[in-house]
């Protein structure tokens, strides 16, 4: 008897503690179980690969591309040292609509992120949502109680870091094969390596291995002076240029934030503006090889999220190319094998 009520007040105090627990985390663990039924609609409404190919509704275009998701996946096993895993082998119908919306925010006047705090991962300068109205919700509530700058985005493809089995969602299908094949490798070496409350190094790093690897597989694919690799190529070409011209004008905003400090609030504003427009105005002066970015920053609205996005996924990819050349000489292997080795990863 005098077991059982102290079992009974065992479970009472531990009731009474996740009560606490929630009460004083509300908001945290709210968002946590709704980005935990979100991502599980996700993984249980997808369907495996096999089952995707035999479909007859399956087009010829989507077939062949899941044949190239097979191919992009060995490659980053066999010749690139990502870790293996069970990601990508099921796909998600997003039926054409986006699956996630990421909400980011960062002071007006310089550039340093809003950090959202969670447990065992740390922090993140975003913040993920699967319902859009959730998400515009809480940068609506950023801008007006924080007065921060804040940009809502969809999100192309993520990483759930092995706690899921990751799927191909249905719309990364509509992408070129380099392209397909950067945004895969990206997202599987975040599963190989991530160190907590890095999200720079992390993002940086994901974007250099993947830009890397892309043209690798390509390479393999198709030979090196193949028309699909100097395509490939070109494109790439405009994309650094297009990233290196966001960089270079974050810099610029940055120089103007730190000349500003003693100003109006006003006086800030109207200055930030006039950055804002020189930044369009000389973009157009950028001698792309394709129109890919022909008349991108004229419907353009930007602030300093944006901005912030490049310095998060591509400020430190010089650092990260210098050290891959002069300690690896190339080998992506080999860089990778160091990395793990020397870095804590969750």
């Amino acid at each position: 008897m005098a077991a059982k009520r102290k079992l009974k007040k065992g479970l009472l105090v531990l009731i009474g503690l996740l009560v606490l627990i929630y009460l004083w985390q509300f908001q945290l663990v709210n968002y946590g179980l709704m980005q935990l039924r979100g991502q599980l609609e996700v993984v249980y409404g997808a369907e495996s690969l096999e089952d995707f190919l035999e479909d007859p509704t399956t087009s010829y275009e989507n077939k062949a591309k899941i044949e190239l998701v097979l191919e992009i996946r060995d490659f980053s096993f066999n010749q690139l040292g990502i870790d293996y895993s069970e990601n990508y082998t099921t796909v998600f119908d997003q039926n054409d609509e986006p699956s996630m919306w990421v909400v980011s925010a960062c002071d007006p006047f310089s550039f340093t992120p809003r950090i959202w705090k969670f447990p065992v991962i740390g922090g993140f300068p975003y913040k993920g949502f699967f319902k859009k109205g959730k998400a515009i919700e809480e940068a609506r509530r950023i801008k007006e109680s924080e007065a921060l700058d804040v940009r809502v985005r969809t999100a192309g493809g993520w990483s759930t870091l092995g706690w899921f089995k990751d799927p191909i969602l249905s719309n990364m299908l509509k992408r070129s094969e380099g392209d397909l094949a950067s945004l895969l490798i990206h997202e599987l070496t975040h599963g190989t390596l991530f160190v907590k409350d890095s999200v720079s190094f992390n993002e940086n790093l994901a974007s250099f291995i993947g830009d890397k690897g892309a043209v690798m597989f390509m390479e393999n694919k198709y030979g090196k002076e193949s028309p699909e690799v100097i395509g490939y190529k070109n494109k790439m070409t405009d994309e650094d240029m297009y990233i290196d011209y966001a960089l270079e004008s974050a810099s610029r905003l940055d120089s103007l934030y730190k000349a500003i400090t003693d100003w109006t609030l006003e006086e800030k504003k109207q200055a930030k503006e006039d950055m804002y427009d020189s930044i369009k105005l000389k973009f157009t002066e950028i001698e792309f090889l394709s129109d890919r970015y022909k008349g991108f920053y004229e419907n353009l609205q930007p602030n300093n999220t944006y901005f912030m996005s490049f310095l998060r996924y591509n400020s430190q990819l010089d650092v990260l190319e210098e050290e891959f050349q002069k300690n690896f000489h190339g080998d992506i292997k080999l860089y990778l094998a160091h990395l793990k080795e020397n870095y804590p990863s969750l």
